[in-house]
């Protein structure tokens, strides 16, 4: 049967589905019986408001693929709508979902501690833990039989696939979700492996249209970055989402560091000197999540650390910021005397956060390098830095124009993102072919590219 690249007439599409971010989607499994897979924020120039505008009555769970706020951001407001089913996740993301949450809640919410604290008291007894690659019956929850089954994405720790079984024996319709898909070569985690089958596959389309290039050598060219940056003692900018990017940065950094600890960068300067800022609360306590949950590392990668005696999360150079005093301090010593370092802060796409008092203080400074290491959403902050920086345009911070003098980056080999390779790959390995493909999470020219791939791979 050919491939259709149409909305399936089951699945309700509530966001995510010709955008990246807002990822929502209703799988119809019976008459007024319904799953939902993910519900998060939409975020850039596809901000809306983010209360509940569609009926909830027949959703009997919700699975949740990753704990990234395009997938989950919207989960308070799907409570206040009177969702009480189950919250099914892998037992990473049960450990990282409350503190995404709080997060969400204190910066788009509230700051009534009270409140925050009943709402994460209520999500904590919703959440289900699954074990990954092992079915769990929802017929319970069904007139009919329902199962699911988690498979790592390899997207950040803890981001599944969800493969969900209607029917029984024979008779069965197999619904893949591939969530966000990771990349090979992540530093931190194992990339993705293709599912045996799926009839029906709903796949993100992110990176559609493009290929990450020089993945393997991407090290080497943060190394050239750092060097150029050390060599001009200007300071290093790194807008990254808290939780995952963060953590692959601190990774490959500290690698750096120990390979080239002691050869000399200036005259007075030598890798082993080099300071990384992590300023950001959130981030620091994603990291310290991150260091108790190894046993979600890439085995291989993990041990050969350890065999150093390395502890990739937490080494000698690496300072954190947490009170916004000294947060506001910092700022103001790099603005009146630069000083070489790196700094890491949030929000990945400088929509907010504290990145954007950086970015205010020093993208006029021509000494200062500012490197994307992830998508930056059309009409997000990021995205304006990223195509008028080289052209030495401006950017809009906070309603106010800032030139940019700065040099800019992109390296899209840290892209947590599959590419199009990738994607392609993930499907037309599975022993039996879907027989329909469902693209989303992905802009229009993006989707249209990966179709035209995947109508080759998977005839």
């Amino acid at each position: 049967m050919k491939k259709q690249f149409s909305f399936t007439p089951y699945i309700l599409h509530h966001g995510g589905a010709s955008q990246v971010t807002g990822s929502c989607h209703e799988l119809l499994c019976g008459a007024d019986e319904s799953l939902l897979i993910d519900c998060g924020l939409f975020q850039g120039a596809d901000q809306r408001n983010p209360e509940i505008d569609f009926g909830i009555e027949a959703i009997r769970a919700l699975i949740v693929t990753h704990v990234h706020l395009d997938h989950v951001g919207r989960i308070p407001y799907l409570l206040a709508a009177g969702f009480s089913g189950p919250i099914y996740c892998s037992p990473a993301s049960a450990v990282l979902l409350p503190l995404v949450l709080e997060d969400a809640l204190k910066v788009g919410v509230t700051h009534n501690e009270y409140l925050i604290a009943k709402a994460l008291e209520r999500v904590k007894k919703q959440i289900v833990r699954v074990e990954l690659g092992t079915w769990l019956s929802l017929t319970p929850l069904f007139s009919s039989a329902v199962a699911i089954r988690l498979q790592p994405a390899g997207h950040i720790l803890g981001s599944v696939s969800v493969q969900i079984r209607l029917g029984e024996r024979r008779d069965y319709c197999d619904v893949v979700f591939s969530g966000d898909l990771g990349a090979p070569y992540a530093p931190l985690l194992s990339a993705p492996k293709p599912l045996y089958r799926a009839d029906t596959l709903i796949l993100e389309s992110t990176y559609g249209d493009r290929c990450h290039e020089q993945r393997r050598l991407r090290r080497q060219r943060l190394k050239a970055i750092i060097e150029r940056a050390l060599l001009n003692r200007g300071v290093i900018l790194i807008p990254a989402f808290s939780i995952g990017r963060t953590q692959e940065l601190l990774y490959e950094l500290e690698g750096l560091i120990h390979r080239y600890k002691d050869a000399p960068v200036t005259s007075d300067l030598c890798w082993d000197d080099l300071e990384v800022v992590v300023d950001s609360p959130l981030a620091s306590r994603f990291t310290e999540l991150y260091r108790q949950l190894t046993d979600c590392w890439d085995k291989e990668g993990h041990a050969a650390c350890l065999r150093q005696g390395r502890y990739p999360l937490s080494f000698a150079q690496l300072t954190t910021i947490n009170s916004h005093d000294d947060h506001l301090q910092t700022v103001r010593n790099l603005k009146k005397k630069a000083r070489p370092c790196i700094v890491i802060a949030a929000s990945g796409m400088c929509s907010g956060g504290r990145i954007v008092n950086y970015l205010k203080a020093l993208l006029g400074d021509e000494r200062t390098d500012v490197v994307f290491v992830g998508y930056q959403a059309y009409g997000a902050p990021g995205q304006q830095i990223q195509m008028y920086g080289p052209q030495g345009g401006n950017v809009r911070l906070d309603g106010e124009k800032y030139l940019i003098k700065a040099s800019v980056h992109t390296l899209s080999g840290y892209s947590a993102h599959a590419d199009q390779g990738d994607l392609v790959r993930f499907t037309a390995r599975m022993r039996y072919h879907p027989q329909q493909i469902v693209l989303v999470h992905g802009e229009a020219a993006a989707r249209e590219s990966l179709q035209e791939k995947l109508i080759v791979a998977c005839p």
